[in-house]
């Protein structure tokens, strides 16, 4: 018996396969959120901003609070509530506001901007869906910045709210009354259920410019307008009529209407479970319209992307 001299040994291993890894189906829309952040500060620089101007203001207006609060006093007890609280409600305002108009002016630019600097190419080229791409654009209007809205919103109104303490105890001034009236436990559930009410019934708004932003060449805030303007306009000077500005005026301040039951007596502060209708809201023909509509206006824009090449 002979033995090649050049044949090796066989070895034997014991060999263990190893699972390829699974990523998770919200992995890719979790870090295409957070790009989305990387590449747009002004979606938490602006309502920080807006959050140190209302602080700014509201310290040097606490200068006159012990003069009002001994003035409040002498009111009636809804007036004396509308007096005390009023400036504390009305504080998150500026902020929320400013993050409903910075995700117009993103959502505008969403889809367009990639295609402007051709950075669309290097994330085409990347394993992220266009579905995926379109939805963590839409999750930043929808989702991102009404939850910085409210979070600072809420952090403005306590800051406020113990600085104002602080400057009723430095004058001898009680403060029990300010902390009696202000509902610790209301208050942010209204801020949550009013932020959730526009939220839905903005949908379709932030949906159509996502889509003008995928479809546009240039100057996409005009072709979102165009329409908006041409069609109400056509409207009355051919059949004289105002159905199309009526629904958008609806679409505008609807949410308010039908998700509130404001009472006269209530004034316009907004603070109170009572002073909401969740039931009305959900049973509005114009929220299931519009979020329908939403949903269309998603998916066409999907689908543009998918095609759409740099400009």
């Amino acid at each position: 018996m002979t033995t090649d001299p050049n044949a090796l040994p066989e070895l034997s291993f014991d060999r263990q396969e190893i699972p390829p890894s699974v990523m998770s189906a919200t992995r890719p829309l979790y870090w295409s959120v957070r790009r989305e952040l990387w590449e747009n500060r002004s979606i938490y620089l602006a309502p920080l901003i807006v959050a140190a101007v209302v602080l700014f203001g509201t310290f040097i207006s606490t200068i006159g609070l012990p003069r009002r609060m001994r003035a409040a006093a002498a009111l009636d007890p809804a007036r004396q509530h509308a007096a005390i609280v009023g400036p504390y409600s009305i504080a998150p305002g500026p902020i929320i506001l400013t993050a409903f108009l910075v995700g117009i002016f993103y959502a505008l630019d969403a889809l367009h901007g990639e295609r402007r600097d051709r950075s669309i190419l290097f994330w085409k080229s990347l394993p992220v869906s266009d579905r995926t791409t379109v939805l963590s654009k839409a999750s930043i209007p929808l989702v991102v910045l009404p939850l910085i809205g409210f979070l600072l919103g809420v952090a403005t109104q306590f800051v406020i709210l113990l600085v104002s303490i602080t400057t009723l105890l430095a004058h001898g001034v009680s403060a029990a009354t300010l902390w009696g009236e202000f509902r610790f436990i209301q208050q942010p559930l209204v801020m949550i259920y009013g932020l959730t009410v526009h939220v839905l019934w903005f949908a379709p708004i932030y949906a159509w410019l996502l889509l003008v932003s995928a479809w546009a060449r240039r100057m996409p805030i005009l072709w979102a307008l165009f329409p908006l303007l041409a069609i109400p306009l056509a409207e009355k000077v051919t059949f004289n009529t105002t159905y199309f500005s009526s629904m958008l005026r609806y679409r505008v301040i609807g949410a308010m209407t039908e998700a509130f039951a404001i009472k006269p007596q209530h004034g316009a502060i907004i603070d109170r479970l009572t002073q909401l209708d969740p039931v009305r809201f959900i049973s509005a023909p114009g929220l299931w319209v519009g979020l329908a509509f939403a949903a269309a206006f998603l998916a066409a824009a999907v689908r543009l992307r998918r095609n759409r090449q740099p400009i």
